[in-house]
């Protein structure tokens, strides 16, 4: 009986002595193919980008407080761990498949047989351990899988960190541009006002037979034509809420009237690094890595379905035809089934899986380098923009000082009869323009910081904790 007993012991211990042949893929990682330097150069920093915390890179309190309550209530971004967890169970599912299965089996068995015109009934009742159908993984096939899945899985996990990434500069400048619209509104109620003092004006000199109604008109129009850019502005505005709404999922507290785009205090002097250091701390980069390294896997898998599949089955319990004896002495059952399943024709399927495997790797592959060169172009651009934009508002602000400088100008030759009404209308006109320049040129400041901010993997962190 003993010797009986050993055979499955012999036949699982040269299992695992022939799990030596299995085939093991070569990770290969191409090189970034993107320049060592950035074109706009760099300045330094004491630290990663990565490393410094949305809490301490925006400092407007209602703004942490909008990016705070969107990290708890966007959807997005809940679907996104939900999807973690999903590639979390997939994984362990396929890890499963490495070990065996064994069950606890219990069962009854009746029959009635005839035998020589005799009718026999017998009854076997049986308990034991079984496993069913457990491949002995020689060549790596069901390895590689599992690896395929954890690498998916980390993929998943890193997917959901660029989520995070990008809702926190997506809520930043949904926030910022809300701000530059309701300072813009402010902007062109007050003209708007100031161009209905200029038309009453003009009425009373209109009734007074110093001017004539040409002058009127235009003063009219330019009512007019404020009026329609405050609406615009109103119904922007409201859009702008609407998307701030979406993204933190509840409404969103804002700040005074007064807490103009020139208050808001964002770390703008930050360094980008390398572009190496992009592969460490951008989460899109190591998504990719991660999908490029299950693609081989899979590679791997597809190469050893050529090989044969071993499959074990066995089982061990006892069994006795009296409930009351099952238990005793010379009850004991048990079976061993190998089985070894050898491809010869099936239609080219496993050449078929492997063409696919191979397909999808250089897809990998491609997918990993588009997403560095997208990831070098958006911090190129930022660095770029970044290095015109201070010059560019104060440059902005002188065209809106002279342009003020102009519209007092013409007003005081128009009421000293010098100048015709339509120099000041066209005065006017240039400094509202000039005023909604200046605040577009600063809210661009602003969101190119966020941008780099985001481009450089900053915002997964908090901190405050």
């Amino acid at each position: 009986m003993t010797r009986k007993l050993t055979l499955p012991v012999v036949a699982l211990a040269g299992a695992f002595v022939l799990s030596g042949c299995q085939i093991i893929p070569t990770y290969f990682k191409p090189a970034a193919p993107v320049p060592a330097a950035y074109p706009a150069g760099d300045k330094a920093t004491a630290q990663p980008v990565a490393d410094i915390g949305w809490n301490e890179f925006f400092q407007n309190p209602d703004l942490r407080e909008a990016i705070s309550t969107a990290l708890s209530n966007n959807r997005d971004l809940k679907t996104a761990v939900m999807r973690i967890e999903e590639a979390r169970a997939l994984y362990n599912i396929q890890r499963a498949d490495q070990l065996p299965t064994i069950n606890a089996t219990g069962g009854l068995a009746t029959s009635r047989q005839l035998l020589g015109g005799n009718r026999i009934d017998s009854t076997v009742y049986q308990v034991g351990l079984g496993m069913a159908a457990f491949e002995l993984d020689f060549f790596g096939r069901v390895k590689n899988l599992s690896q395929a899945a954890l690498a998916q899985y980390m993929a998943t996990e890193e997917a959901r960190r660029a989520f995070q990434i990008s809702l926190v500069g997506e809520v930043a400048k949904a926030w910022l541009t809300e701000r530059a619209l309701s300072e813009q509104m402010v902007l062109a109620d007050r003209t708007l006002k100031g161009r209905m003092d200029s038309r009453n004006l003009v009425k009373k000199r209109l009734d007074a037979g110093i001017t004539n109604a040409l002058e009127f008109q235009q003063s009219e129009t330019l009512v007019h034509s404020a009026r329609v850019s405050l609406l615009a502005l109103r119904r922007q505005h409201a859009l702008a809420m609407n998307a701030l709404t979406l993204l933190t999922g509840s409404a969103v507290k804002l700040p005074p009237q007064t807490a103009t785009l020139s208050t808001q205090v964002i770390t703008a002097d930050i360094g980008a690094g390398l572009p190496s250091d992009l592969l460490t701390h951008r989460p899109d980069i190591r998504a990719a890595e991660q999908r490029l390294r299950s693609s081989q896997a899979n590679i791997a898998a597809a190469r050893a379905a050529f090989f044969p599949r071993i499959s074990l089955t066995t089982g061990f319990g006892l069994a006795s035809n009296d409930l009351g004896g099952l238990f005793n002495d010379n009850t004991t059952i048990w079976s061993f089934s190998p089985q070894l399943v050898l491809p010869i024709f099936d239609n080219d399927r496993n050449k078929s899986n492997l063409s696919l495997a191979e397909v999808r790797s250089v897809i990998a592959v491609t997918d990993y380098e588009k997403t560095i060169q997208v990831a070098f172009r958006e911090v190129a651009d930022a660095l770029a923009a970044r290095a015109t934009l201070t010059e560019e508002i104060e440059a902005q602000k002188a065209v809106r000082d002279a342009q003020a400088e102009r519209l007092s100008l013409a007003k005081a030759r128009y009421q000293n009869g010098i100048a015709n009404y339509l120099d000041v209308l066209d005065a006017e006109r240039e400094l509202f323009n000039a005023e909604q320049a200046l605040v577009q040129s600063q809210l661009l400041k602003l969101t190119n910081a966020v941008d780099l901010y985001r481009s450089l993997g900053g915002g997964l962190t908090d901190s405050s904790n």
